[in-house]
């Protein structure tokens, strides 16, 4: 089951963003010393209260009454949506809870008068790539940042 999430959700979400990015850190060899801003580091409770009062949308994938996956969805201009942070629990990954996350999404947007949604990804990370390339998601560029020991890779889609 997919809902919104409140402000009773955000300490759930945290656990569920910090566990799920700190295993890409892991296999990607992102450490809070070469990359102190990286989102498995800094989720906070009050940073996603920063997110809500900005009017970002947070959705929750449930299993059981237990959060497996969250996801939060900006407006940054006339149909033209981004979607962060999609994260779902390690233990809980390949069963379709990503995806379900990504169709909420996508029907929250269009329902909002979307036609664009726009994402960011560390480009190493081609298992992640690919996914988001088979969902329907086109690859548009890179950038790399000085203080990121990665490259961040930007992809879009029509819908």
């Amino acid at each position: 089951m997919i809902k919104q999430l409140d402000q009773s959700d955000i300490l759930l979400a945290v656990d569920v963003i910090r566990a799920s990015f700190l295993t890409v850190a892991e296999e990607m060899g992102i450490t809070e010393e070469n990359c102190p801003r990286y989102v498995g580091f800094v989720t906070t409770v009050e940073r996603l209260q920063t997110q809500l009062d900005w009017g970002w949308q947070q959705y929750g994938c449930f299993q059981d009454d237990k959060l497996v996956g969250y996801v939060s969805v900006s407006k940054e201009s006339d149909g033209v949506f981004e979607i962060h942070n999609l994260a779902v629990l390690p233990n809980c990954r390949h069963k379709g809870y990503g995806k379900q996350l990504l169709n909420y999404c996508a029907l929250k947007i269009r329902e909002s008068g979307g036609n664009k949604i726009n994402i960011s990804i560390v480009e190493e990370n081609t298992v992640l790539k690919n996914w988001y390339l088979d969902y329907g998601f086109v690859h548009i560029g890179t950038k790399k940042f000085d203080h990121l020991p990665f490259t961040s890779g930007y992809m879009e889609m029509d819908i």
